[in-house]
């Protein structure tokens, strides 16, 4: 796949605490792109996630969400998107033209991960589970290919990936 001008050179997806954002910022500096964070962005515009749930409701989060996922699926970098950005039938859409990478985790590896109170669906390791179950076909009707986060050095898989994008942009 050639990426069109002005599109992402990739897209991450996947469950809470994956680690798309960490991930990607490796990526992209391995690409030499920017990277974008959509989850980010919507703090620094509208202030904290769990905030924006409990003063808006989730409806209105998901409003901000897709307005962030439109204006990053516009721009050429690594863009990793909210786990549940690809809820939105307009994001499943426009995430068909684009390179995807799913990331994937282990519960056991996840459970240190989802302890800081900062993602307003995950309450602990079951609601983790049920989440990502409940979202596991669409993550997997998305992605292009898919990356396992849970054992591996990220530094390998970041690796990893970008021969994968380069590979396919020659």
């Amino acid at each position: 796949m050639i990426v069109p001008d002005g599109a992402p050179l990739l897209v991450l997806i996947g469950a809470p605490a994956a680690g798309k954002t960490r991930l990607g910022k490796r990526i992209a500096r391995l690409l030499n792109v920017p990277f974008i964070d959509t989850d980010k962005r919507i703090i620094a515009k509208h202030g904290v996630i769990a905030e924006i749930f409990g003063t808006h409701g989730e409806e209105h989060f998901r409003a901000l969400e897709r307005a962030e996922v439109v204006a990053a699926l516009q721009e050429v970098a690594v863009v990793a998107l909210g786990g549940g950005a690809v809820l939105d039938a307009n994001t499943q859409q426009d995430l068909s033209t684009h390179r995807v990478a799913m990331l994937t985790v282990s519960p056991e590896a996840v459970q240190a991960r989802i302890t800081n109170g900062k993602r307003p669906l995950v309450a602990g390791i079951e609601s983790w589970r049920a989440l990502v179950e409940s979202r596991r076909e669409v993550y997997e009707r998305l992605a292009t290919r898919t990356f396992d986060t849970s054992n591996r050095p990220l530094d390998d898989i970041a690796a990893d990936i970008a021969g994968w994008i380069q590979e396919n942009n020659a």
